[in-house]
């Protein structure tokens, strides 16, 4: 629960510092602007208050890892709801709107977060989880969408070194295998997740893992 607050936190920050020209720059989820990203991360931080407030009775059916639904398809932006984010966040037309609302729910939810306990059972999507699984399966969430934010950002900070080590071990349980020590914990990230295509010397370090890829996490 410690990485979701520190993963969170530096996401947040690394918002409040962007220039109006660049949520106009394009981000690393396809077919988005760094401004569609930002609304959808308005979207995310509504959705962990709405969890957190959801508690049951029932017990678990998912953790952290399995909270994820996996395709090998990456998004083509064409999604309804994509559209529709694209639409919500051209209609702030001034970033700092967009930097406050992402401020003011964002910080809610993660005061939430910190006061929530951790064994609290909640139920988001059909699934039941404890509040620690939950908000650990965010920090996978933030650090991916951390990655997206400075992709075109030349000098941005990107996501913390320890929200970058745990995103790739959540990657590994859900792919089934380690990826090779060489690459990266960023490397591994963003071509195990389709993010970037590997380089031939990386394909070869995947070896059979290659042909498995992207592993696509939503």
């Amino acid at each position: 629960m410690d990485l979701f607050t520190q993963t969170w936190a530096a996401l947040r920050s690394a918002v409040a510092g962007l220039a109006d020209e660049d949520f106009g720059r394009p981000s690393g989820c396809t077919g988005w602007l760094v401004r569609d990203l930002v609304c959808h991360l308005v979207i995310d931080a509504q959705d962990v208050l709405i969890t957190l407030a959801t508690p049951t009775d029932a017990g678990p059916t998912r953790d952290a890892v399995t909270y994820w639904h996996v395709t090998g398809a990456p998004p083509t932006g064409d999604d309804p709801l994509d559209a529709l984010t694209v639409r919500l966040a051209a209609a702030y037309e001034d970033p700092a709107l967009l930097k406050f609302h992402l401020d003011d729910v964002g910080s809610a939810a993660g005061r939430a977060a910190n006061l929530a306990a951790p064994g609290l059972r909640v139920s988001t999507q059909d699934m039941v989880l404890t509040a620690a699984d939950y908000l650990s399966a965010y920090v996978l969430e933030w650090t991916l969408h951390h990655l997206d934010l400075v992709a075109h950002l030349p000098g941005a900070e990107g996501p913390p070194a320890a929200g970058l080590a745990r995103a790739r071990q959540m990657l590994e349980e859900i792919a089934g295998t380690p990826f090779p020590a060489p690459l990266s914990d960023t490397d591994a990230l963003l071509v195990g997740t389709g993010r970037r295509a590997p380089t031939d010397a990386e394909r070869a370090e995947l070896g059979a893992t290659a042909a498995r890829l992207p592993f696509v996490v939503g």
